[in-house]
């Protein structure tokens, strides 16, 4: 009953007043992204644009948007959630709201938002609700947080195009990938920046379902 009763408490949202406080001050991270040596954080460069994925354990991810072509710097953090500057043992609680997340910084004249969105619908499986894989709860729910409408928009579009192929390879899933509006980002710990890169042999969960997403790949418009 009660290793029931934990498991119901990870794959749920908390409410907003039970979250916890969290701090004022964001934690200590890296500076600049431990391949692309490129800055974490803004100002970017003129033409930048951001987005931000939840798909399952941030390091596998993060690893999957360094290397596109067009992929600016990334960094892993927390976001969707509560708490201000929470720190990792936080989210791992489920008691923050955060889901762990990827800030992907792209040049729109190289790599458009539709192929990221491509590479996140076939880098994960979206239909497992608060979980991915053998990793269980809020944290690892997949999320799009859109930056304006447009890409909300795209978001949505993709999201339907990709329930379709589901459907069509057999899946039988339904996707409970949420598409909500990026609130603030908060940047994780320096050791979860670019893990992989730094522990090659590290811990990946991510896997996606093998069916292809059928939106274009095109580079964006000048």
């Amino acid at each position: 009953m009660y290793i029931l009763d934990m498991f119901s408490k990870k794959t749920k949202m908390i409410d907003k007043a039970d979250a916890l406080a969290g701090r004022e001050t964001p934690l200590p991270t890296a500076e600049t992204h431990f391949i692309k040596e490129t800055p974490l954080k803004g100002p970017f460069p003129d033409g930048m644009k951001t987005a931000v994925f939840g798909m399952g354990c941030f390091w596998g991810v993060e690893r999957m948007f360094w290397k596109l072509d067009g992929v600016y710097t990334t960094a892993v953090g927390y976001a969707g959630g509560y708490t201000p500057n929470p720190t990792y043992q936080e989210v791992c609680t489920g008691q923050t709201g955060h889901n762990e997340v990827v800030l992907v910084v792209y040049d729109p004249r190289e790599i458009s938002y539709e192929a990221l969105l491509k590479t996140f619908w076939e880098g994960h499986d979206p239909t497992q609700g608060m979980r991915q894989g053998n990793d269980v709860g809020t944290q690892y729910r997949s999320a799009i947080y859109h930056a304006d409408e447009a890409q909300k928009a795209e978001a949505e579009e993709s999201r339907a195009a990709y329930q379709q192929a589901l459907a069509a390879a057999g899946h039988k899933g339904t996707i409970t990938t949420e598409i909500e509006p990026a609130g603030t980002f908060f940047y994780a710990e320096d050791y979860h920046q670019q893990y992989l890169a730094k522990n090659p042999n590290g811990y990946c969960g991510v896997g996606g379902t093998g069916v292809s997403c059928p939106i274009g790949v095109g580079v964006a418009a000048e």
